[in-house]
């Protein structure tokens, strides 16, 4: 489908309370690093190290929205939204991880949900987005049960400060990132290669997001909380015997191995047999601790999977024994993601049928391509608008399916840091010229804007 003929999708298709937003986070956006008391994160640390980083950049400046943050909501204000997803970071608000609070970093917050509420943009509060304190991490970070302590803790200092004013919040983003491209792959902060350590860190992410849960609705009145999972549709790269039984193992641990725990099913037990001396070590309590309710489940859709048996293939692929095998000939994002609105559908309808968590909301859902400014300062970007209406019209479907849909939140309403690879993606509804901070809302911007307000 071409971006000129674009489905016939408008927002008063959706039910009258859909809520509609666009998300973001602190360290991809926030920048003034190193100012008001904010102390290091893995991030900075992570990023200070030559390599790790595509274009050797950092967040330290990033979209200066610590200083901007009112134009942003303006913008955020004037495409027709009425959420906002944003995240705080654990740094700016207890430097060192505990103890001592920073009550500029509160204050930094305050100022900002103030601005989403008189704009009326309803605060969506994520607690954990990436940005571990780098004095936890000289600890043990997530691998030591103390950072589960600490993350309760962290919980109950921001949820009493903002609780008054934020209703909606969200634990942790994509838990498997943070375990396995942070602390087994070693391409994110903390940089660390131990499958046996991811698997921890998976274990102590669940049981602070337990823990944090009570804390919440004992600080937050009417509080709505829940946690944002990466989920994505996993399919055998081909009928043989061999990869049909890869993609059952590959999804039990990139979906079941956090959805199963968290509604009460305990670890996968087709899978937590195969990971032998690396199983995560936890206390007797721990499941039933994990297994706390949610409100809502947030969940973060970009692409599908093809999974292939790897085992004996010579290379270590883990216990899991699995690869990810890339499909000839389908469309694909400037990232190489595979583009698949249907996969969305499918997706929550397996999430609906198997687990009916009571809401689901879209937390993220976007593109990257190549955007070229014109000469105009305009930037057209069509394989984006073309993006975000198939995927729109995939959550209609979805919602028009059973699925207790709540909720889409565009990622992203900026261009951002974009982890390791520095500035070179571009994922935002706004392009940002990073060396003016100039914001321009792209062709796909205007798109969602005139969307909304059909």
């Amino acid at each position: 489908m071409t971006a000129t003929h674009l489905p016939a999708i408008s927002r008063s298709q959706f039910p009258a309370d859909f809520r509609w937003g666009c998300s973001t986070s602190s360290y991809q956006i926030e920048g003034a690093a190193f100012e008001d008391g904010r102390g290091e994160s893995i991030w900075d640390r992570f990023c200070a190290t030559p390599g790790h980083i595509r274009d050797g950049s950092s967040g330290a400046v990033a979209c200066d929205h610590y200083h901007r943050w009112p134009e942003d909501l303006d913008l955020a204000q004037s495409l027709g939204v009425n959420a906002y997803r944003f995240s705080i970071a654990w740094p700016r608000i207890l430097p060192s991880g505990r103890s001592a609070i920073n009550q500029k970093g509160l204050d930094f917050y305050s100022r900002l949900v103030d601005g989403m509420l008189e704009r009326g943009l309803q605060p969506w509060a994520t607690l954990y987005h990436w940005d571990l304190p780098q004095a936890l991490q000289d600890q043990g970070g997530w691998a030591s049960r103390e950072t589960v302590d600490a993350f309760v803790e962290y919980t109950d200092v921001v949820t009493r400060s903002l609780g008054d004013r934020v209703k909606h919040w969200i634990t942790h983003n994509e838990p498997w990132c943070t375990a396995f491209l942070g602390n087994h792959g070693g391409g994110h902060a903390p940089g660390l290669n131990s499958y046996k350590t991811a698997l921890q860190v998976c274990h102590h992410l669940l049981l602070s997001h337990g823990m944090a849960l009570p804390v919440i609705r004992r600080n937050v009145p009417e509080a709505q909380a829940g946690i944002t999972l990466s989920l994505h549709p996993i399919v055998a790269a081909t009928d043989s015997p061999a990869d049909v039984a890869a993609a059952l193992r590959h999804d039990g641990m990139r979906n079941r191995w956090f959805l199963d725990p968290l509604f009460g099913r305990g670890y996968p037990a087709d899978v937590l047999p195969l990971l032998g001396a690396d199983a995560p070590d936890m206390h007797h309590s721990d499941l039933a601790l994990i297994a706390t309710p949610c409100d809502f489940l947030g969940v973060n859709y970009y692409f599908p999977e093809r999974v292939g048996d790897a085992a004996g293939d010579g290379q270590d692929h883990g216990p899991i024994a699995t690869t990810v095998v890339s499909a000839p000939d389908v469309e694909r994002t400037a990232f190489g993601w595979e583009v698949a609105p249907q996969g969305m559908v499918s997706l929550l309808q397996r999430v609906q049928r198997d687990y009916a968590p009571a809401q689901i909301y879209l937390t993220e859902n976007g593109s990257t391509y190549d955007d070229v400014v014109s000469p105009d300062g305009s930037i057209d970007d069509p394989q984006r608008r073309s993006y975000l209406a198939r995927h729109l019209l995939a959550a209609r479907q979805a919602v028009e399916a059973g699925v207790p849909l709540k909720g889409y939140f565009a990622w992203s309403l900026l261009d951002n840091f974009e982890w390791a690879e520095g500035y070179l993606r571009r994922f935002g509804l706004t392009y940002v010229d990073y060396a003016t901070q100039q914001r321009r809302l792209k062709a796909s911007g205007v798109w969602y804007r005139e969307f909304l307000h059909r």
